[in-house]
Parts: C-alpha cells; sequence; structure tokens
C-alpha cells in the first residue's frame, strides 16, 4: 500500500518556486507566532510574495489554468449581463466571455463549488473557471461594470442647463456638472490614459486623453462649460477658484470603483483661457519588474551588474514621459530585501512599494530634495533613491552620500546617457569626485507596441533597408530575405490605432577606468562616444531598430520618438 506524502504547507512551495526566500519566510513565521494570523496574510502584507502568486498555487491544485494579470483582458458584455454586478462581487467572479453554451469565469476560489453551481442554474450554461487573484478581480469587475446608465451627451445636455438656468452648486456631488467631470476621468481610465487635457479654444473646449504616448481626442465641450469645468477641477485639487491670472498646481483623489487614483493637477492661464492637464496615478497598480520593461537581454545584464554594487551613482535619463520613474522603482524590487534599508525622497511617490521607507517633497514646507537627503542621510540607509537632480546642492550631496557607501539613484534631464556627463560637469560636479562617484547612466524611451490582432507582414521598402543599413548593419544582414516587416493596420481592440501597450528601449553607459580618465580630462561627449563604439555599445536609436527587426514595433514609431 502506497503511503501518501502530506501535502506541502504554502511556505514551503513558495520556497520551491523561487517566489519567497528562506529569510523573508522566517520573519513571517515568527510574525505567525505572535499574532496567530494566517501566514498567507502576513506575506502579503509585508509585500513579500504578490497576491497573484499565492492563488497560482491554488489554481494549480484545481487543475485550472491562471490568469497572471487581467490588465488588458477584453470581457464579454453578453458574459456580464448574464451575472449581476453584486452578486460577482460577493462570490470574487468576474465573467469574461461566452463560448457556444459555456461561460467562462475567473475566480479567486476555484474551490467554491457552491458558486459554481449557482452560476449554472443563474446561467443555464456549463461553467469553465480560471483563476485570477482577488484583488484583480475585484478592481477588473468594478472597471467593467461601471456601464455608463448616462450618456456623456446626457450630461452635457443636463450640465449646460444647469449652467445656463444658474443652478446646481459646486457643493452637490450629484449635480450635473460633477457627474461630467468624473465621467470624463473615469473614460480615461478605462482607455488607460496617463493624463487629461481640457484645453480652451475660441468657440469650444477641446478635451483629449494621452494613450501610449498620443494625445487623442475624447470630446469636443461647449464653450459655456470652460469655467465650470475648470472650476471643478480647482475644487479637487484644492486650489484657488477666483484666481485665473497665475498657473496653479495641486493634487487630488478620485475613487475609481475599488481603486484610489491621484490626480496631479495643473492649471495654466493661456489667451484663450485657463488650460488644465490632470496626470492620473494609480497607485494600485503591480509595479513592474526590470524583465518585464521591454530593456533587451544584454541591456538587463549590464544593468544588473550595476545594481550589484554597493557605493556609486546610477542615473536614468530621457524626456518626461519616457518610463524613468518605473525603471527606478523595477530598480528597487530587484535589490530591496529584509537585509538593507532602503529609503526614497520622491516627487510624487507613484506607487507604494513594500520594505522600503518612501518620502514625498513638499517645497511649501521647505521640504526640498537637498533637505531631504541630507535628513536620510541620518537614517542610516544603504540605498538611497532621489526622484531628480535638479540643483547643484542635490547634485553634490548625492556625490558625497555615494563617496561615503550609498548607492544612490536618480533621474536627470538629457538626451542620451553620455549626455549626463557634461550636464553634470555643467551644475559644478568636480571631475575627480564624478568619476569617483558616478557607476554608470542609462537613457531610454518607451516606443508603442504594434497590435498584435492586426498587424502585418510586408516587404520592406528600399528607402527603409537603406535606414536599417545605415544604423544595424550586422543585424541587417543576418535577416532573411526577402526583409519583411510588421505594419500597423487598426482594429477594434487598438481602437484603430494599429498599436496596444508601450515597451522601453535605451542605451546603458557603464563607467570603467578609461571613462573614468576622460571625465577627469573634461573629455567631450563626442570622444567618450567613440571610445564607447569600441565596445559594442548600442545607441537607443540602434536598440529600437532591432525590435523593429524583431517584429515588435515600426520604423515609422521608431522616427516619431527618436
Amino acid at each position: 500500500m502506497e503511503i501518501q506524502q502530506p501535502p506541502k504547507k504554502l511556505g514551503e512551495r513558495l520556497l520551491e518556486q523561487g517566489l519567497l526566500t528562506p529569510e523573508q519566510l522566517r520573519i513571517a513565521l515568527e510574525l505567525q507566532k505572535r499574532t496567530s494570523r494566517l501566514l498567507g496574510e502576513i506575506l502579503l502584507d509585508l509585500g513579500f510574495v504578490e497576491e497573484a502568486a499565492v492563488s497560482s498555487l491554488f489554481s494549480k491544485d484545481l487543475g485550472t489554468s491562471f490568469l497572471a494579470s487581467l490588465e488588458g483582458i477584453s470581457v464579454d458584455p453578453e458574459a456580464l449581463r448574464l451575472v449581476p454586478k453584486t452578486w460577482a462581487l460577493e462570490h470574487r467572479v468576474l465573467p469574461l466571455s461566452l463560448e457556444d453554451n459555456e461561460i467562462v469565469v475567473a475566480m479567486a476560489d476555484p474551490f467554491d463549488v457552491l458558486a459554481v453551481d449557482d452560476l449554472r442554474k443563474m446561467t443555464g450554461k456549463r461553467v469553465r473557471t480560471v483563476g485570477a487573484s482577488e484583488t484583480d478581480i475585484l478592481r477588473a469587475a468594478e472597471f467593467w461594470y461601471a456601464g455608463e446608465v448616462e450618456t456623456v451627451q446626457d450630461l452635457l445636455r443636463q450640465a449646460t442647463e444647469m449652467v445656463r438656468t444658474g443652478g446646481g452648486a459646486l457643493g452637490f456631488e450629484e449635480a450635473p456638472l460633477i457627474r461630467l467631470v468624473n465621467h470624463m476621468i473615469t473614460m480615461a481610465v478605462k482607455d488607460s490614459a496617463t493624463d487629461i487635457h481640457v484645453e480652451p479654444e475660441k468657440n469650444a473646449v477641446l478635451v483629449r486623453f494621452r494613450v501610449d504616448g498620443i494625445l487623442r481626442v475624447w470630446e469636443i465641450l461647449p464653450k459655456e462649460l470652460e469655467r465650470p469645468i475648470v472650476s471643478r477641477f480647482k475644487v479637487m485639487a484644492n486650489l484657488d477658484i477666483s484666481e485665473s491670472r497665475l498657473p496653479q498646481d495641486g493634487r487630488a483623489e478620485f475613487r475609481f470603483g475599488s481603486r484610489l487614483l491621484d490626480l496631479r493637477v495643473s492649471v495654466y492661464p493661456t489667451s484663450q483661457g485657463e488650460n488644465v492637464v490632470a496626470r492620473i496615478l494609480d497607485r494600485s497598480k503591480l509595479v513592474t519588474r526590470i524583465d518585464e520593461l521591454g530593456f533587451s537581454e544584454g541591456f538587463r545584464a549590464i544593468f544588473r551588474r550595476m545594481l550589484r554594487r554597493n557605493q556609486g551613482i546610477i542615473l536614468v535619463t530621457g524626456p518626461t514621459g519616457s518610463g524613468k520613474t518605473t525603471t527606478l522603482y523595477a530598480s528597487l524590487l530587484e535589490i530591496a530585501s529584509p537585509q538593507i534599508n532602503v529609503m526614497t525622497i520622491e516627487d510624487p511617490i507613484e506607487y507604494d512599494l513594500p520594505l522600503i521607507r518612501q518620502s514625498q517633497i513638499n517645497p511649501r514646507a521647505q521640504f526640498t530634495f537637498a533637505r531631504g537627503l541630507r535628513s536620510i542621510l541620518r537614517q542610516d540607509p544603504d540605498v538611497i533613491l532621489v526622484g531628480e537632480i535638479r540643483d547643484p546642492e542635490t547634485l553634490e550631496i548625492s556625490m558625497q552620500a555615494a563617496l561615503t557607501g550609498h548607492l544612490v539613484l536618480s533621474t536627470l534631464h538629457t538626451n542620451s546617457a553620455l549626455g549626463a556627463i557634461p550636464r553634470l560637469l555643467h551644475m559644478g560636479a568636480p571631475p575627480h569626485i564624478l568619476a569617483s562617484s558616478l557607476i554608470g547612466v542609462v537613457s531610454q524611451r518607451l516606443l508603442r507596441k504594434i497590435c498584435p490582432e492586426c498587424s502585418t507582414n510586408e516587404e520592406a521598402t528600399p528607402e527603409e533597408v537603406k535606414f536599417l543599413l545605415e544604423h544595424v548593419p550586422e543585424a541587417l544582414e543576418k535577416a532573411p530575405r526577402p526583409l519583411t516587416l510588421k505594419r500597423k493596420r487598426g482594429c477594434p481592440r487598438c481602437k484603430g490605432e494599429g498599436y496596444s501597450g508601450r515597451f522601453a528601449v535605451g542605451e546603458i553607459v557603464e563607467i570603467d577606468r578609461r571613462l573614468q580618465n576622460m571625465i577627469h580630462e573634461r573629455a567631450s561627449e563626442e570622444k567618450m562616444l567613440d571610445v564607447m563604439a569600441e565596445k559594442g555599445y548600442l545607441s537607443i536609436l540602434q536598440d529600437a531598430l532591432l525590435r523593429v527587426l524583431e517584429g515588435r514595433t515600426t520604423i515609422e514609431e521608431v522616427r516619431r520618438v527618436l
């Protein structure tokens, strides 16, 4: 008779799969002894494991597939209509699709046979379950069940009537104008927009969303709604409603389903009226890991080698919106552990990170990057993240920290990785100190991914072949003939754009002995570039064109960004 082994405990299984370290398990077990709480809850609270990892193990026990993320998944409206929202939220279920006589649902607890049986009776369909984390299901359910009872035209009509009649005080949450602004923000979140632009024109108000780095028109509103809409954003961000001649900046919170979003609101006076831009920050989103950013394998190897250094400065450069902060957060997740003290000073804190002490600058209270950095050095840190090196004082303290045994991560606004060196020298960095403290520099951009649903393969034009031959001749020689490239088309999934999502491309410079000497000598960027070329250095443009040959994006997109 075969003796069955008892099932392994959660901690042991997470260790086996490399999702947990022995030290993290030891800490969690000690806390469990003191609190008598479930081990899974403690691991999640400490941020040692992601909820998806625990849910995935349960799905394997049942033999069902597991969805690591519901982000960007397409849900069939017909499936939603078969399952009431209240029941779905109560049982942590999200209907996904209808296939013949079968409904496919994501469940946080695939073992809940009573819920599956209720679904079968409720829908009259066979039920197929897939696993997903409870957080993902609740977030996605709030998103997909948030159907608009009122259309934007209904809200526009009501808001316009309210303004014309002089009724509807801004204090009432159900006022049509407030519902219109809430609807605007909700639609921006649904479209995965990073920014909302409310732009006054001569006879109208243009509302645009920035999606995947591109502005798209959402709606054209009547001119008479301009001041009330601007006032509503000011009220949300606690700005001065009576001031219309000076720029103002503030922050607001917006609850979308179970998610609490941060809005960075900027109001700027123009000749046609006040222009509003609201940046959307969703702190509930999981921070991306380095392997998920899109960088090439060679890039990641150099970057990880730089991160393993225990002192010095690593800079990430690029224009606004190029993903610098995301890369820095991914770096912190790479190196953070219970054995080291990681502290940050940011503007703003975009995501909450486990085991990391994060702080937000406050210029009104004289809490600047430089002042915060001086204080952090008295907190016994091992790793420090400085949101941005903006001034000579912050640079000086960062270099001092790097030379006294700290790893410092920060950002800088330059167009290239090597361009950071003359920029730092211009800010007043002594060449010998900069050469000794700088580990390396990353410069990056974000490119749109070509939509996998509607893209096609077409033979490259002579002009495209010439362009590729000029910049990536070796890769082009290895490419199959005739050379075919991906072309964008447009479909419902990508909303006719031909692209869906973005990924990072970049160039990386690791400071070696030869470059240190060149910094000492204040060598030009061109001379340093010649030295890097001897070592097989790839520019951002070359990295991007290699992705074109891989079929991830198009030459048209590369030219737009670079």
